[in-house]
């Protein structure tokens, strides 16, 4: 199988028929790709027949309790689902822009991580640095602070670079700008990385030959099914 990584975050988009549909519509055009999905949780089913990999947006650290409104271990079992995604900046910031307490605190990305990796899931683990802190120089030391916090040896980790200011932004990093950052984080870890942030069909070849650039981690341009195999077979041809 292809070793690069596409990995599509639905966000809150798509229902359970949607998504059904978008499911039958990525798989038939599908053939030895890796490709993992993060569908909204009402959409999830029984998806052991495709060819890629569903995962979770969210979840809480526990097997279930009293936590309303949460995703435990329970439910995600039941689906058969034993990919996470942890750190997305919307999750970081999210809460917080609402005037809510910021609930994804480092405190709680590392309960998350370390209960994923006592349940031995697979970790995609976002980080990423706002427009500021790019224009103070402070990318290094913010994206170094950010990967400290969790065991970077772990063998399901998988590291997603999302510079916060590309994202939804319509205009992604430049080659340049990604190289470096990636360049930084290979000398910290040995895990796969992703690039996220306004990928699509027309940059994501010149992404993909960056040297440390293991894959893709796709928002808007994932959100239709045929567009995103257009942008995963635009990079294979």
């Amino acid at each position: 199988m292809n070793s690069f990584i596409y990995a599509a975050n639905l966000k809150c988009n798509h229902t359970r028929a949607s998504f059904a549909e978008y499911a039958k519509v990525l798989n038939d055009g599908l053939d030895d790709e890796k490709v993992l999905i993060f569908p909204p949780f009402t959409a999830l089913d029984d998806f052991a027949w495709a060819k890629f990999s569903i995962g979770a947006q969210n979840f809480y650290p526990c097997q279930s309790g009293a936590y309303t409104g949460e995703i435990g271990k329970a439910h995600l079992d039941e689906f058969g689902i034993t990919s996470v995604l942890i750190g997305h900046s919307e999750r970081r910031e999210l809460l917080h822009e609402h005037g809510g307490v910021l609930k994804e605190n480092d405190e709680l990305l590392l309960s998350k991580f370390d209960f994923a990796v006592k349940n031995g899931w697979q970790v995609v683990y976002c980080i990423g640095e706002n427009l500021w802190m790019r224009e103070a120089g402070k990318t290094r030391e913010i994206l170094k602070a950010q990967l400290e916090l969790i065991n970077l040896s772990y063998d399901k980790l998988i590291i997603a670079y999302e510079p916060i200011w590309a994202i939804g932004s319509g205009s992604s990093a430049s080659v340049e700008q990604i190289t470096q950052v990636l360049d930084f984080v290979r000398t910290l870890t040995a895990a796969p990385l992703l690039y996220g942030g306004s990928v699509n069909a027309k940059n994501i070849s010149d992404i993909c030959h960056i040297t440390n650039c293991n894959g893709v981690l796709v928002g808007t341009a994932s959100w239709d099914a045929a567009n995103f195999l257009n942008l995963i077979k635009t990079n294979e041809g």
